[in-house]
């Protein structure tokens, strides 16, 4: 049994350009989280908070705070480095989206495994990360080549609008390969990617190194890394969210396309075309030996 997670201050404004306060976002929360839990569940969690809303700086928050209320769960992994281990914060039911809400916080970032293997990805991102003044056609030519490539080496994709100014294109993997092995299967179809477009693409890290290119960031397929949540809003203005969607939807929705009032037309319309991804598993290590036959 559940208790409904109060809101201190349910008034207190977090997108000033749009109104949305607290409540508004709890309401959200609420709202969404028939399509947003399967995607978050049993995965540590960073959070993005924003306590005097995205008029001021926010922080990433990675270990769960001492004290929290007793329906919300807390899974403790190896940090990656002499750390020694971090205490993340988990997201199963709507009382702790609700108590997210009361915390102010506007992004979910999750890990690309799961708390029962760690060390077993289950999901591969390629974010589509483009400058400013990117023409949307060779942006939405990247995620369709993107797509392709990965489907050719035998993995399914999916696609998201991220909120932000790019794509992700998302491919569920079966665990079968560790966070090394699929960052170099990653890194390797960035790279053929790039090198069959060198005039648009990059795999560059330095932004300068960039030169207007859109840039093929594998970074989070790491160990201790993440990617911001389907469903999750974005602390930009507008009150935009990182919205799943269908490829043949992909000329018509732009990265922003979503916000926090149409997305939730969009699910009650359309559903989740994330719903079942994980039933589209595949292997890592078979897609990298196709590739590496292929170099």
């Amino acid at each position: 049994m559940t208790t409904q997670q109060e809101i201190s201050r349910p008034d207190k404004v977090l997108y000033p350009e749009s109104g949305y306060t607290k409540a508004d976002l709890a309401e959200y929360y609420e709202f969404v989280a028939e399509w947003m839990l399967p995607h978050l569940a049993g995965r540590p969690l960073v959070l993005h908070r924003f306590p005097d809303g995205i008029g001021k700086s926010g922080f990433y928050q990675k270990q769960a705070p001492e004290h929290l209320p007793d329906f919300v769960e807390t899974t403790t992994v190896a940090s990656g480095n002499e750390r020694g281990s971090v205490r993340h914060l988990m997201v199963d039911d709507v009382d702790t989206l609700r108590y997210l809400a009361d915390q102010a916080c506007l992004e979910l970032h999750r890990w690309l495994s799961r708390a029962d293997g760690i060390d077993e990805p289950d999901l591969l991102v390629m974010d589509i990360d483009p400058p400013d003044d990117v023409d949307l056609a060779v942006l939405r030519r990247t995620v369709r080549a993107t797509s392709e490539l990965l489907e050719d080496l035998g993995l399914s994709t999916y696609l998201m609008a991220t909120g932000g100014s790019g794509y992700h294109v998302v491919s569920p993997l079966d665990r079968s390969a560790s966070f090394d092995d699929v960052r170099e299967l990653v890194r390797g179809v960035a790279a053929r990617l790039a090198a069959d477009a060198p005039d648009e693409l990059t795999t560059e890290q330095r932004i300068a190194a960039r030169r207007g290119r859109i840039f093929l960031d594998t970074n989070r397929n790491a160990y201790g890394q993440t990617a911001v949540s389907p469903y999750s809003p974005r602390a930009r203005p507008g009150a935009p969210v990182a919205t799943p969607i269908e490829m043949k939807e992909l000329g018509k929705v732009t990265p922003g396309g979503y916000d926090l009032r149409s997305v939730r037309r969009r699910l009650a319309q359309k559903g989740d075309p994330w719903a079942r991804i994980h039933d589209d598993a595949r292997s890592a290590m078979d897609a990298r030996r196709r590739l590496d036959e292929r170099a």
